[in-house]
């Protein structure tokens, strides 16, 4: 009877003792990777069941695991390894083992280099950028509306719920994206947001290897990538690495316990960016700045946490690889901590040094936004390693200098533009700035305006013509509107991209964006020449483009009244006697000559010698 009671001990003990130790995999991080990339290391993330203290095998003489770590849960491990230059592509096994077990996954090596001729080519002043939030863009598939495990599902009565478009939608409208003149795409995200309200906006990942299935599915990206360049179009990918959704997969199980910024009590960033550059700031409210949450739904990512900046490196590089992206738009750039989110961009673009990164900087000066680019000479020696920031205050003063019309009092109207300008000597290369009148997260310009079409059109002008690289918002070319006159996020979807679908209105500004855009590409005075602008006496704004011997006229006319133009003004930028043509209507205009400019217009002369 006592032999039988150890037996059967000994046995319930072997039995637990086993189940304490059942090694699982269930994911891998990054899914795959590349061979002869600048930075042989790679650091394989694993998640599943008890993988604590496991070692890791691999036979390839080409890849050697320099360690595995183990994280603050049991459930994760991170497998660092060096990828010999010159590994031939494959599928090469890897064995993790435990106390009692082991398991084998195959990892697959390709070679550097093996994607898109885009891959990591970059974007410029020479581009016009088209933002694109998808889900309000065309619906290109109805069967991916709703998806098993997606939490929302498309309902167009909810102005903060689905509609349902997708990368289908994107990619049966590139013919028409290119006939508009466009060389670049950059959409909202597309990975998984797995929110239950208000995911269409995707800034609340869910998934950060996978794009949302409602959009479509990894392998449709990287064919939209391919078909959009097959028509000289390039993809920005929009990252945010400072912050995850509420419903990533990982937060059930974070790897370690300072993987996110915890509060004793839900604790929102006090969005205080001009703490980074601010000589009288105090540390608590930089802390609270870039520790706090951006909102309820999307927990702050700690990228001081090594393993975590490692992931969103590699994360990057990863899509740029695997998909052939031009380059990237990161979002709420300020709100991580700027010397780790300096380390990421550094990181990726020692990858790639002729792709662009441009940095979402929501500021409303000029110094703000000066603070934050990459070759900055800032009081405290902080670069951001940015290529490339975001123009909000010229998008602040467009909207606001349009609609002071009349003969406003001084440094009013027009002027408001012209001293946006006028401060570009505190940037370090003013002509890399990212322009806009709009975008998802303002107002959109047709509403600011009014819906006043020749406003519209001079502010497209502008956009065509003024330093940096052009963006335009998605519906831009038809002037779309908003239900409610408000932000871009809860807008109409978009369901028309065919001239025979367009109305007479709709098909006169189309035609206008796309004869500016497309005239644009050849004009080397606005791609690569200086600009000298002039004071807008009686709302009438002026500015010369000029390279080589090429040159451009830009005349605005914000004024209610017809103006005649005094060419003693402009005497320095072009002589007496010129022949330059007005490239809307093609007319000659000689410089010198009666010229009157109709209230509320732009005319853009192109002087050839």
């Amino acid at each position: 009877m006592k032999a039988y009671k150890f037996t059967f001990l000994t046995i319930v003990f072997l039995i637990c003792s086993s189940l304490a130790y059942t090694l699982e995999i269930s994911r891998i991080e990054p899914p795959s990777w590349w061979s002869g990339m600048k930075n042989p290391n790679l650091q394989i993330m694993l998640y599943g069941k008890d993988l604590k203290d496991s070692k890791v095998e691999v036979k390839e003489a080409g890849i050697k695991v320099h360690s595995v770590e183990n994280a603050d849960s049991p459930d994760y491990l991170f497998i660092n390894i060096l990828v010999s230059p010159n590994l031939k592509p494959g599928k090469y096994k890897f064995t993790v083992s435990n106390q009692s077990q082991s398991r084998e996954f195959e990892y697959e090596i390709n070679r550097k280099g093996s994607g898109s001729s885009y891959t990591g080519s970059g974007f410029g002043p020479a581009d016009m950028v088209y933002l694109i939030m998808p889900d309000r863009f065309i619906n290109g598939d109805t069967s991916n509306d709703n998806h098993p495990e997606a939490l929302e599902g498309v309902d167009i009565s909810n102005k903060y719920g689905r509609y349902g478009g997708d990368i289908k939608g994107i990619i049966n409208s590139l013919d028409y994206l290119k006939e508009l003149g466009v060389t670049k795409i950059w959409s909202t995200p597309l990975l998984f947001d797995n929110e239950p309200v208000a995911s269409y906006h995707g800034y609340a990942c869910a998934d950060y290897y996978r794009i949302d299935p409602r959009f479509g599915d990894n392998e449709l990206f990287k064919k939209y990538v391919m078909e959009a360049g097959k028509r000289g179009i390039g993809v920005i990918m929009d990252m945010v690495p400072n912050h995850s959704g509420l419903s990533h997969w990982w937060m059930k199980n974070l790897p370690f316990n300072d993987w996110v910024h915890t509060f004793p009590q839900y604790t929102q960033s006090n969005y205080a960016m001009s703490t980074h550059h601010d000589i009288h700031a105090s540390v608590y409210d930089n802390v609270k700045c870039t520790t706090g949450w951006f909102d309820t739904s999307m927990p702050d990512m700690n990228l001081n946490n090594k393993y975590l900046l490692t992931y969103f490196i590699q994360n990057a590089i990863w899509w740029v690889e695997w998909s052939g992206l031009s380059g990237i738009r990161v979002d709420t750039y300020p709100y991580s901590d700027k010397n780790a989110i300096s380390e990421w961009t550094k990181a990726v673009m020692s990858e790639y040094p002729s792709m662009n990164i441009v940095g979402e900087c929501w500021f409303s000066t000029p110094q703000e936004i000066a603070y934050w680019e990459g070759d900055a000479r800032n009081r405290d020696g902080y670069s951001s390693n940015l290529t490339n920031v975001m123009d909000f205050p010229l998008q602040e003063a467009i909207g606001r200098s349009l609609n002071r019309d009349g003969n406003p009092g001084w440094g009013e109207g027009m002027f408001g533009i012209y001293r946006s300008i006028s401060l570009d000597n505190i940037y370090s290369d003013p002509f890399k700035l990212m322009i806009f009148a709009d975008n998802h997260d303002t107002n959109r310009i047709s509403e600011v305006l009014k819906g006043n079409r020749d406003k519209f059109k001079m502010m497209l002008a502008i956009i065509a013509t003024m330093r940096g690289i052009p963006q335009v918002y998605y519906g831009t070319e038809i002037m779309m509107m908003t239900p409610d006159g408000k932000l871009g996020h809860g807008e109409e979807r978009m369901a028309m991209l065919r001239r025979g679908q367009f109305n007479n209105e709709q098909m006169e500004m189309f035609e206008y964006v796309s004869q500016l855009f497309n005239w644009r590409k050849s004009s080397d005075a606005v791609i690569k020449g200086t600009m000298k602008h002039y004071w807008p006496n009686d709302n009438l704004y002026v500015y010369f483009r000029s390279y080589g011997d090429q040159k451009v006229m830009v005349v605005t006319n914000n004024n209610n009244k017809k103006l005649e133009l005094n060419w003693n003004i402009y005497k320095e930028s072009v002589s007496f006697g010129e022949r330059g043509i007005n490239i809307i209507n093609h007319n000659e205009v000689i410089a010198g000559d009666k010229f009157l400019v109709n209230p509320q217009s732009t005319f853009i002369i192109e002087f050839k010698k």
